[in-house]
């Protein structure tokens, strides 16, 4: 894993992050109807996380156990991408290609966090 990656990895997760609070909208969308409470305060919670993460891969000390998270995280929004590939199957073309290109993406994420934690437990 090149030294970089960690950083890339939080930078990728601060950005997304950010965006949960920049354009809640887009996000609340995606929301699962069957979570309980409001979507706006999923959508908070998903961003909070994710800057959590961000700052905990960022540090080395906290980097392996932040990854680990990151990687269940990865999974645990998957449903929010089938949600979102199901709600626009009926959209034009290029957002319904984006919706079902995120699908697959969730695998490389997952496994770029658990290289990310692989790597920095053995530099420990």
């Amino acid at each position: 894993m090149p030294p970089r990656s960690p950083l890339l990895l939080a930078g990728l997760l601060a950005s997304a992050g950010i965006a949960h609070f920049a354009a809640p909208k887009m996000f609340d969308g995606l929301v699962p109807r069957s979570l309980p409470g409001s979507p706006r305060t999923w959508t908070h919670v998903s961003g909070v996380a994710e800057l959590a993460l961000a700052a905990g891969i960022a540090v080395p000390a906290t980097r392996a156990p932040a990854a680990k998270m990151a990687a269940a995280f990865f999974v645990g929004v998957f449903p929010a991408n089938v949600k979102m590939a199901v709600d626009w199957r009926h959209r034009p073309a290029p957002q319904r290609t984006a919706s079902l290109a995120r699908l697959p993406l969730q695998v490389p994420l997952v496994l770029w966090a658990r290289g990310v934690a692989r790597t920095a437990k053995g530099q420990s």
